[in-house]
């Protein structure tokens, strides 16, 4: 009888799979028709998505091996200082731009942040960075970080980088994604870092274990819990709640995003989707509030963008609500 695949084996497939995605977007990709991925026996193109299929041998085998910290290899995560996940239930409360512009607030603070991004369905960080069409390349150590600046002072790390197009979907299942969050963690030159943020995927699946799973040998500062002010989102976020504490991950804090309209005219804050049940639901859970992000057009233009919202925008609100934030972060646990 023919078992399930384990996840060393995923995990040996997706370092194969990556590894020619890498080389793939190096070369600057192949000419129109002549993808690298092609499915000869069954004419089949892969070109709109990244597939996981059973049996399929890989032509192109890539020559690094997953890197495992026991073995005696370098550990890449020796040299950040603190490690800061975003979490939320819900999709669409703004996890990844919590992220980012928690990422630039801490840089304006003096610190090297990296981004870890663990949402492999919904990439979005390498745009709201105007990284999209940056790729990764590989070193001794292990994959190297794509830097958003100069002084390497923003590192981001997410699958966007291994699509061959901006369009393409990854359809997987449970062993392949753990497998790739797994070979994120361990496998990503960092260097020196003061801050460590993973951006995860809505819910309490397989990615989220995996992360954990990954990191529990370091010392998590902790997690970071995002929701909108209501009852709908905050629900969700009440679950979340329950798998840090039943995975043992250690609570930051709530940060209540879209609460309030900011006019860009008159600058007066309009509750457009209520306020307030994120801070009450810090109260009932017994966790800290860390403060309210109001909606702002200038935010959101920056992040369709690609721009520094922080630094170009220090007036507004929202620029406000982010400082706060960043500093309740770097205060650490309560």
């Amino acid at each position: 009888m023919c078992g399930r695949r384990s996840e060393s084996s995923a995990s040996q497939e997706l370092v194969h799979e990556a590894g020619r995605c890498v080389r793939a977007r190096g070369r600057g990709r192949q000419a129109a028709g002549e993808r690298p991925h092609e499915r000869r026996k069954s004419g089949k193109r892969g070109g709109g998505e990244i597939e996981e299929e059973e049996g399929r041998p890989v032509r192109d085998r890539h020559r690094e091996r997953e890197r495992e910290t026991p073995g005696g290899h370098k550990d890449n995560l020796s040299s950040v200082k603190h490690i800061v996940v975003v979490l939320s239930g819900k999709g669409g409360v703004g996890k990844s731009t919590v992220t980012v512009q928690l990422a630039l607030s801490l840089r304006q603070a003096g610190k090297k942040v990296g981004i870890l991004d663990i949402d492999l369905c919904g990439p979005s960080i390498p745009r709201m960075l105007n990284l999209q069409t940056k790729d990764v390349h590989q070193c001794d150590a292990g994959w190297v970080p794509v830097y958003a600046d100069r002084e390497r002072t923003i590192a981001l790390m997410s699958i966007g980088f291994l699509l061959e197009n901006v369009n393409d979907a990854v359809v997987w299942r449970g062993p392949k994604k753990t497998a790739l969050i797994k070979q994120f963690i361990s496998s990503v030159a960092w260097g020196e870092l003061d801050y460590l943020i993973i951006d995860t995927p809505p819910g309490t699946s397989d990615e989220h274990l995996a992360m954990v799973e990954g990191l529990q040998r370091y010392s998590i500062d902790g997690a970071l819990l995002v929701t909108t002010p209501q009852a709908v989102s905050t629900g969700d976020v009440r679950r979340e709640i329950t798998f840090c504490r039943k995975t043992g991950l250690r609570i930051l804090g709530i940060v209540e995003n879209m609460s309030g309209f900011v006019c860009p005219h008159c600058e007066e804050c309009s509750n457009v989707f209520s306020k307030g049940g994120g801070e009450e639901l810090a109260k009932v859970c017994g966790v800290r509030f860390l403060g309210c992000i109001p909606l702002d057009p200038h935010l959101s233009h920056s992040l369709e963008e690609g721009r520094d919202f922080i630094e170009e925008f220090p007036q507004s609100a929202a620029f406000s609500a982010f400082k706060q934030l960043a500093q309740a972060v770097e205060r650490g646990p309560p």
